[in-house]
């Protein structure tokens, strides 16, 4: 199935008030498993630091992580950067209606970003299997982030990612250019690219695999066939998501020798210890 048009309809539903928004945030850090990790990375990292950090959200989308950011560590600058224009001009305007005068969105081809020794921290949730020329986005982003500075990555692995078996299964997520990546293959990647130190984990076990189609692929599959079904979405989501949030738990507090996603943390070494080396 193709998934942006249903994207496309939550991003309707979140613009349609701020206070939507808010709670369309909410839900999606509740059910959407990826949020549980990324989120508990960004907290270790961020509250490590002594300092405001500059964070970049590489592919930020509809604003979902740029809004926790910006939101938690309000000291804090973060530049969300998406292709889409009307995605940066939609989040751009809601920003504003908040107040979050620490973030800002800027259109760009992340295979096209430019900038040097900018960010303390870089994030990309979910978009490197949309992208053809991934070791160049990996190389834009070494160089947009300072010595010291961490990149946390979250992507489909290859066994199963995007709901598929093969690597010649077609993807449930239409627009992928890839099902998922190994994880060696990643880490060799980001190694290329220029990071020292990349360190990868497997994420989406067998509670989140139950949780994500309990919680996503099945309301999707149907909202494919017809959108009345979101007049019965939260009837559905009141019977399923205690059992949901208690797989996503269980999947984050495990470690996992396979899983359908992976969490990577890539880290570009400071000057005197890449010296040294």
């Amino acid at each position: 199935m193709l998934y942006d048009p249903i994207k496309t309809t939550i991003g309707k539903l979140a613009g349609y008030h701020p206070i939507a928004r808010v709670i369309i945030y909410k839900m999606l850090d509740l059910v959407l498993l990826r949020a549980w990790y990324v989120k508990r990375e960004i907290k270790r990292f961020a509250g490590s630091r002594q300092r405001p950090i500059e964070v970049l959200d590489a592919g930020s989308g509809f604003g979902q992580y740029t809004y926790f950011i910006a939101s938690r560590y309000t000291r804090s600058l973060v530049s969300g950067v998406d292709l889409k224009k009307e995605q940066v001009d939609d989040c751009t305007r809601f920003f504003a209606h908040r107040k979050l005068t620490n973030a800002r969105f800027i259109q760009a081809d992340l295979t096209q970003f430019h900038e040097e020794n900018k960010y303390d921290l870089a994030i990309s949730i979910d978009v490197m299997e949309h992208i053809v020329d991934d070791v160049l986005v990996f190389k834009n982003l070494y160089h947009a982030l300072r010595p010291g500075a961490l990149l946390i990555i979250s992507t489909p692995s290859d066994l199963g990612g995007s709901d598929a078996e093969d690597a010649h299964d077609e993807s449930f997520i239409g627009e992928h250019v890839r099902n998922g990546y190994g994880m060696e293959e990643i880490k060799g990647k980001l190694m290329h690219a220029g990071f020292s130190k990349v360190e990868a984990g497997y994420s989406y076990g067998n509670p989140g695999q139950i949780a994500w189609k309990l919680s996503m692929k099945y309301p999707m599959l149907i909202l494919g066939l017809s959108k009345w079904f979101l007049l019965l979405l939260p009837f559905y989501y009141l019977v399923t998501i205690p059992l949901c949030l208690l797989l996503n738990l269980i999947d984050v507090n495990r470690r996992h020798t396979k899983g359908t996603g992976l969490i990577v943390k890539a880290l570009k070494l400071s000057p005197p210890e890449n010296s040294a080396q």
